[in-house]
Order: C-alpha cells, then sequence, then structure tokens
C-alpha cells in the first residue's frame, strides 16, 4: 500500500502567496499534491519556477485574468480528462485530471454576493445554478464504480457545527437553507463521503475560514468550513484508513502575515 497526500487551499492570489506562504507551508505539510483556488492569475503567469523548487514537476493549471482561477501542481504526473460545462458563466473554476489512478476534481464554487435572493442578486443565482450542474453531473455518473475526489473551495458550510453560529448565519450567503439543500443534493447525486465529517463528528465545530473583517480571527473565532474533500465509495477506505490523522486542517497559516482568509486542508489516502 502507498500514501497519497492530496491538499486543498483557496489562497487569494498564488503569485502574491508563493514564496512567502505557500512555500513553507509545502515544507511543513509535504503534500504530493496540491490543489489551489483563486490563484488570479493567467496559466502563462503561473509562478512555475517557485512550485518546481518546492518538488513539483507536474502542472494543470485553469486561469483567468485578475480573478478565479484553479490550478494543480504534483509530484506525481497528471492526465488531462478535460473540463465540463460546470460553470454557467464559463469563469475558471473548475478541473479535472487524473492521478495515482483517482480522478480529481478541483472546484472553486462562486461565492454569490451578499443578498441571498436569486431575484436581486445575480451572483447568488449563478452560485445555485453552478451547485445544481454539479449535481447533475455527478449524478451522471457511475459514482458507486469509480475512484473520484473533489474539492476545493465550494463556499457552503453545509452543518449547524460548520459555523459559529447557525441561528445568527442562516440568512447569510454560505449557510442559508437552500445552498445547504442544494449541496446536500451534490452528496446524495454522487453517493459522496464528506471525508471531514467521518473523522470529525458532530457536534464538533470544524473551520476553514475566518473573514478578513475580523481583527483578530482567533479571538472571535468565528468561523465557516467552505473547503472540502470528499471521495466516492471505491476510495471510501483509502480515505478514512488513517482516521482523523489523517485529515488535517492547517489553521496556524490564518495567522500568518498577509494571509488567505481560508486554511490548507489535507487528506492522506492509503491506496
Amino acid at each position: 500500500m502507498t500514501k497519497l497526500s492530496i491538499a486543498s487551499w483557496n489562497v487569494n492570489s498564488v503569485r502574491l502567496r508563493a514564496e512567502p506562504l505557500i512555500a513553507p507551508f509545502v515544507a511543513k505539510a509535504q503534500p504530493d499534491v496540491l490543489c489551489l483556488q483563486e490563484i488570479k492569475c493567467l496559466e502563462e503567469q503561473f509562478p512555475e519556477k517557485t512550485f518546481r523548487a518546492m518538488g513539483y514537476e507536474h502542472f494543470h493549471i485553469r486561469g483567468q485574468k485578475g480573478m478565479h482561477g484553479v490550478a494543480i501542481a504534483s509530484k506525481l504526473p497528471l492526465e488531462d480528462l478535460g473540463d465540463e460545462a460546470i460553470c454557467p458563466r464559463e469563469e475558471a473554476r473548475h478541473q479535472r485530471v487524473g492521478v495515482a489512478g483517482i480522478e480529481l476534481h478541483n472546484f472553486y464554487v462562486p461565492a454569490g454576493g451578499d443578498e441571498p435572493d436569486v431575484e436581486t442578486n445575480p451572483r447568488f443565482a449563478h452560485k445555485l445554478e453552478f451547485v445544481d450542474r454539479m449535481r447533475d453531473y455527478f449524478g451522471a455518473r457511475n459514482t458507486k464504480k469509480d475512484k473520484i475526489l473533489i474539492l476545493g473551495d465550494f463556499n457552503i458550510a453545509p452543518t449547524e457545527n460548520d459555523v459559529w453560529s447557525h441561528k445568527q448565519l442562516l440568512k447569510v450567503i454560505s449557510h442559508t437553507p437552500v445552498e445547504v439543500e442544494k449541496l446536500n443534493a451534490v452528496i446524495d447525486a454522487g453517493d459522496f463521503v464528506d471525508v471531514a465529517r467521518e473523522v470529525i463528528p458532530e457536534p464538533e465545530k470544524i473551520y476553514t475560514w475566518w473573514s478578513y473583517r475580523a481583527r483578530d480571527y482567533k479571538a472571535s473565532n468565528r468561523g465557516r468550513r467552505l473547503d472540502h474533500i470528499w471521495v466516492t465509495p471505491p476510495l471510501k477506505d483509502a480515505a478514512l484508513a488513517k482516521g482523523r490523522d489523517g485529515f488535517r486542517i492547517y489553521e496556524p497559516e490564518r495567522g500568518r502575515e498577509k494571509p488567505s482568509d481560508h486554511v490548507p486542508v489535507v487528506l492522506d489516502l492509503v491506496l
């Protein structure tokens, strides 16, 4: 059996944070595959040289000028499996590769703006349609047989203990009932296993994001679990083989100088 370590991190500008934040994290965590969201650059602007110095030799990048964007850096070969038409606006928010016999999807789901009303807020309507397309795509797949792992910034905290206050956030985008319902429909459609909640059962709180608006994120600790790693049934044993020790949230990264508002999430699979 072999171990495959996969990390997910919304870095909020890869060029800004590659050397001061991502490189030190990689030196500590040593993920074999690093999936990034919100890279905010074109493919040719990705700082590949910096990532090669970290030990990564294989890259798959879906960039966009100044916003959005997803990228995968890997120590193992990557197979380009082609992108799916999941984003209604054709923004750089999804990529699909093969690595070590796994079909890996990296997602950056739209945040959705501030007003949870599809009539007055097109960004929220866009987000809900994106999640519906995820549901339809995985619902059409044979997820009971296919080894699929999806991860990224889903921008939805699905359970009551994935937010600092369930009651206070029911009308706040990322935890509204309609978003939670639609994300749960993706889980059901793909028979997905939410790895975090398998190894860290409720009612324990789990956060991966803290707002920039908080002067001291640690003191207020008003977090949300927006970053996820899910697997289909054929990968469940591999994903849970190391139990809680195999799933790690690197919270201290939120306290670095000029950090992202998200922190890295890492899963060790035993294949």
